[in-house]
């Protein structure tokens, strides 16, 4: 059985950063969720307009067909907003984790004005943060606050999967 660790959040929250980091420390594969945005999402992200369920519906499922297949843990970076996109990606045969990395609207804000080179319009923070739905209990899965530096998160997110034996 091979786990799945996904790191959520809203744009900004450092979840490429951290996911990278964490899967080279892990030793993991790593999917970064945003390179399988369709060409369209990411014109409409672009722009400022949100996408839908149905935006998202094909490229959640490929993610989810992504770590089914993966032959080794695999730590992927997906906003994963709603409960019913974090059922979509998880996969019953092997063990999907949501790592919710939460932060501060306006440090978030200030961390996408500073960003180059990305597709996503700040502008689209406010409706991310409405759509956001926390973890809830029947969903595996824990919360980290991203205004501790990186190292900190990185070492706080190891320490809670090694006291959930996820750790080898």
């Amino acid at each position: 059985m091979n786990a799945a660790f996904v790191l959520m959040g809203v744009s900004g929250s450092g979840k490429s950063f951290i996911g990278k980091s964490l899967a080279k420390e892990l030793e993991c594969d790593f999917i970064e969720g945003d390179d399988y945005h369709s060409i369209q999402n990411k014109a409409k992200m672009a722009e400022g307009i949100p996408l839908t369920d149905d935006d998202r519906s094909a490229w959640l499922q490929h993610l989810r067909n992504m770590l089914a297949t993966s032959k080794k843990p695999t730590v992927l970076t997906c906003s994963a907003l709603k409960k019913s996109y974090r059922e979509k990606l998880s996969d019953h045969e092997n063990q999907t984790l949501f790592i919710h990395l939460k932060g501060d609207a306006e440090v978030i804000k200030n961390r996408l004005e500073g960003r180059a080179g990305h597709f996503f319009n700040p502008v689209l923070l406010h409706d991310q943060l409405k759509t956001l739905e926390g973890l809830t209990t029947d969903e595996i899965g824990f919360s980290v606050n991203i205004v501790q530096g990186s190292e900190n998160i990185i070492a706080e997110i190891k320490s809670r999967l090694d006291d959930m034996k996820l750790l080898k």
